[in-house]
């Protein structure tokens, strides 16, 4: 079930608001929580069964981690002195946290990936008969990325004294599997909602914030990123392209992957809001950055600073020596690149993103860029980004070489891709690529334009909604693309 469908709008989402303000104030976590497994399991029930292992694991984790025994009763009690000590207890309770979720993570996302690629080298080497020979196929559970962290932060925080304990079972299970969050981010911190869980506020306010968030988010999906998905699906897809069709997919599918994973953002904070949650902010209109580093703090905020605060800073950050620092930078963005998917691709996309951030460091982001106008900086990283997203978008290597050979006119082009021009240059998808800049460049940010709602904002939304409503019964593509992940 996604987010932008008729079944969603008009049959999960009323249903769930309905139990979920029905039931006492004490029950509204255990409504929440049942809709958002009901949400999940939606696809495949037995995914449910992951993600409850999950929750558990951590709940105890945490509560071993707190010294506090899960049948006692009483209130939560206070969190644990901040770089205070630890027992052994404790700490083996951590490493069960951290191992379990990463072995959950690792088996069913990586499984596949690890035999296939042990095959290839075997193969390579004249070593065939080193290859792994299995019938066992691993499906992946949706947004096992994103829980799997989010699961994970609870012991961790715990751990750190940056959040009080949770006793209640079903509260901490709501965190874990409330649906606008579950399945593609942003990946919320246990320390960032733990006082929700237990107490929130539902205002007029807040619930308005939420439906504009809504409609912007919906808005983003299906009348931006959808027709741009569609335009760089047929160049990616196309046995070959001219340099012009093959510049115009790779632009289409830079506003494609943030229309469409900004757009699931907005809609999941404005959700969360329905419901009474304030999640972080996900995006900061990356496409504006001025360095690849400003980029890196604008793009998908909650994966950038869980990676830094649970990987770089643990690693030593840049506090070590300049070597360090630029080892720390590649360790954090290839596995920031695996963590996005089981290919080689994307460790080669968190390789460039690595290399570009290091070289950064090293020249020093006012001297490498600081010359050059606002405008231009932009200009360049925006380059530099879109170039990176070939390896993320494309099948393997070789379709990623060959597409930057399209690129700068090295390919062959085949007759045939005279006909990919009149797929391309129609006036809906040329429109559709002139209203995604104008969006990025010109636009103001969700998470600013939605804080003050004045009647004409109110009735932008409106429309908004409605426009993105009425598309729905025209689409037949909608993806999302980071439901993979």
């Amino acid at each position: 079930m996604v987010f932008s469908s008729y079944l969603f709008l008009f049959g999960f989402l009323p249903l769930a608001l309905l139990l979920y303000f029905a039931a006492p104030r004490r029950g509204r976590n255990l409504v929440l929580t049942l809709v958002s497994y009901l949400f999940y399991g939606w696809t495949n029930p037995a995914f449910c069964l992951l993600l409850l292992l999950s929750t558990a694991i951590d709940w105890i984790c945490g509560l071993v981690i707190a010294g506090v025994s899960p049948l006692s009763a009483g209130p939560d009690p206070e969190p644990l002195p901040v770089g205070g000590p630890r027992s052994r207890r404790q700490r083996a309770a951590l490493v069960t946290s951290i191992v379990s979720n990463l072995s959950i993570l690792g088996f069913f996302k990586y499984f596949d990936f690890a035999v296939g690629s042990w095959n290839g080298l075997a193969t390579a080497l004249g070593a065939p008969g080193a290859a792994i020979e299995t019938a066992l196929r691993v499906t992946l559970p949706l947004g096992i990325s994103f829980y799997t962290f989010q699961s994970m932060s609870y012991a961790i925080d715990v751990w750190r004294g940056h959040a009080r304990p949770m006793k209640s079972f079903v509260d901490f299970a709501c965190f874990v599997s409330m649906f606008p969050q579950l399945v593609a981010g942003p990946i919320v911190r246990f320390s960032e909602v733990a006082e929700q869980l237990r107490e929130r506020r539902h205002t007029l306010a807040r619930a308005a914030r939420g439906v504009a968030f809504l409609s912007v988010g919906l808005a983003k999906k299906v009348l931006l990123a959808n027709p741009c998905g569609k335009l760089a699906d047929t160049v990616f897809d196309a046995a070959g392209a001219g340099v012009l069709d093959a510049w115009t997919g790779l632009l289409a599918y830079s506003f494609q992957i943030y229309f469409d994973f900004s757009g699931y953002s907005d809609m999941a904070i404005g959700l969360g809001l329905l419901f009474g949650f304030v999640f972080p902010k996900n995006f900061d209109s990356p496409y504006r950055a001025t360095s690849i580093t400003d980029f890196w703090r604008r793009w998908h905020l909650s994966l950038s600073t869980f990676l830094r605060d649970y990987l770089y800073v643990p690693l030593g950050g840049n506090r070590r020596g300049g070597a360090r620092t630029y080892a720390n930078l590649a360790i954090v963005m290839l596995l920031g690149g695996l963590w996005h998917g089981a290919s080689w691709n994307f460790v080669l996309w968190g390789g460039i993103h690595g290399a570009l951030l290091a070289g950064e460091r090293a020249i020093g982001v006012e001297r490498l860029w600081g010359r050059l106008p606002a405008a231009l900086r932009a200009a360049g990283v925006f380059l530099l980004v879109s170039l990176a997203w070939v390896p993320f978008r494309a099948a393997d290597f070789a379709a990623t070489a060959d597409y930057f050979a399209r690129l700068v006119g090295l390919a062959a082009v085949p007759a045939e891709a005279a006909l990919l021009a009149g797929l391309l240059h129609t006036p809906f998808l040329l429109l559709s690529l002139g209203a995604a800049a104008l969006v990025v460049w010109a636009g103001a940010p969700s998470w600013t334009w939605t804080r003050e709602l004045t009647p004409l904002r109110t009735a932008t939304a409106s429309l908004l909604l409605a426009l993105a409503v009425a598309a729905l019964a025209t689409q037949k593509f909608n993806p999302f693309i980071y439901f993979i992940f």
